[in-house]
């Protein structure tokens, strides 16, 4: 079957150029023009990825991509963004978004990340938890669930992306090991990332919000300087 995308651009020669591109590979794609009908699309039919301008009026990406993780959707989303700064980008991967691609952006850089996203997507949907493996586990002193995706810390539960809990799962199954940023971007976000250690950078920053007591000296996921991280859980 064809996969199903859901795009959200408000510029009319983008959004068209988005949808040839994707149909000339065999997606089926449906076009919206503001987030707030994209939302409506999305509670109409079921989708394999979304794509979200960040810069729409009214409804933005940022807006559509935190309502679909806040209702429950794992749907893998990518984020278009015209802007840079560092800051922008951390805003959408804590809203829950997959990854993000900088206007202006080639086809095959598109299409590769697309794919990526949409062969991740199928192997979580396939991916079936075994009854050995414990709903939560421990990553310094927070309890993480599983289940529920979410991390408890001194009383308070806060949510985690589907992308934080494999990070966190990934620690603390190799609790003491030194792993370079490639070997966690494999066990993360799969071989066939196109993307930079920034991204896994962020993510970093983002669990260490959640399972830190304090994030400005982290003790559990500690830095190892021109390497990648170490776990003393």
């Amino acid at each position: 079957m064809k996969a199903k995308i859901l795009i959200a651009e408000d510029d009319a020669n983008i959004r068209l150029g988005l949808v040839a591109t994707l149909e000339s590979e065999s997606y089926a794609v449906t076009a919206a023009g503001d987030g707030a009908q994209a939302k409506k699309f999305f509670a109409q039919q079921k989708f394999d990825l979304v794509i979200l301008d960040v810069m729409m009026p009214q409804v933005n990406g940022y807006d559509v991509c935190r309502d679909l993780r806040a209702s429950g959707s794992r749907v893998p989303v990518l984020l278009l963004t015209a802007k840079s700064e560092e800051i922008d980008k951390v805003v959408g991967l804590k809203l829950g978004a997959d990854d993000y691609l900088t206007k202006p952006f080639g086809v095959q850089e598109l299409l590769a990340r697309v794919e990526a996203l949409l062969r991740r997507g199928r192997l979580s949907a396939m991916a079936v938890e075994p009854e050995a493996i414990e709903p939560t586990f421990k990553l310094g002193k927070a309890t993480i669930d599983r289940r529920k995706f979410t991390v408890t810390l001194a009383g308070h539960s806060q949510s985690l992306t589907a992308r934080e809990l494999k990070l966190a799962e990934t620690f603390a199954a190799r609790a003491g090991d030194v792993l370079t940023r490639d070997a966690l971007l494999n066990a993360v976000w799969g071989v066939d990332y196109f993307g930079t250690t920034r991204t896994l950078d962020q993510h970093v920053a983002q669990l260490r919000k959640k399972i830190e007591m304090d994030p400005e000296d982290p003790q559990v996921i500690v830095t190892v300087h021109g390497v990648g991280y170490r776990c003393d859980s």
